[in-house]
């Protein structure tokens, strides 16, 4: 691996396993994708997939429409020193990246963006609360708010595990949010909900004082969620 950029990758994606280059054209693919759904804006967003004993993550600073599949970063998931293999450097988020697919092992894939609606709430430290019974797909009764920390340091990423301790994902208190899932399609799915949630929620709090779902309730949509095909991203 190499830590210098620009840099020549140790393994190009020429020669990567197939599975491999398929990953890497479903990041930009998803990374593209966010951007036309208006999910993220610009460059701000990043995205991130286990493949074996690695992640892969998109690089730093590369518009969408112009990022290649060699240009996505690999990286030793229990590597400590920062290490990336790739001519670009991995965006400056990889260290929450690593940390949240660290966590659990069901993770496989991590979506972060600066989305409308969770970033407002993240700027008044929201917590959100079962307004909606979808919020059991992450794992709880509430999305709770990482507090906040500077971008691309190791403090954030602890913020970050401590927010999502029993969860899928969190917002991050004046930043955005962040969603992980088995695999790519499952955590962009989870990604829109956040967002959709955290509008209705937003708007919610306009209308009057919304009514929370209690702790029973939840205990028992995520029970029935275990045979619904939330990893086949339909919502009920």
């Amino acid at each position: 691996m190499t830590t210098n950029a620009p840099a020549t990758a140790v393994r190009t994606v020429a020669g990567a396993a197939p599975g491999e280059s398929a990953l890497r054209r479903k990041i930009i693919e998803l990374c593209r994708e966010m951007n036309t759904t208006g999910l993220n804006q610009g460059t701000s967003g990043n995205i991130s997939a286990r493949h074996g004993d690695c992640m892969l993550i998109t690089p730093s600073g590369i518009p969408y429409e112009t990022m290649k599949p060699e240009m996505i970063a690999r990286m030793a998931v229990e590597d400590d020193t920062g290490a990336w293999e790739g001519p670009c450097r991995p965006s400056s988020e990889w260290h929450f990246h690593r940390a949240i697919l660290r966590s659990n092992d069901d993770f496989g894939a991590v979506v972060h963006t600066h989305s409308t609606f969770a970033t407002v709430l993240s700027m008044s430290r929201t917590t959100i609360p079962a307004c909606h019974y979808i919020i059991a797909a992450f794992g709880g009764s509430d999305v709770r708010c990482a507090d906040y920390a500077t971008y691309g340091t190791a403090e954030l990423s602890g913020n970050i595990i401590r927010a999502m301790k029993g969860r899928s994902a969190c917002l991050m208190e004046n930043h955005g949010m962040v969603a992980a899932g088995a695999d790519l399609d499952e955590a962009m799915w989870a990604a829109v909900e956040l967002e959709t949630l955290s509008r209705q929620y937003y708007h919610a709090r306009l209308a009057g004082e919304p009514n929370i779902l209690p702790d029973e309730e939840i205990a028992v949509v995520r029970e029935k969620f275990k045979d619904y095909g939330l990893q086949a991203q339909r919502r009920g």
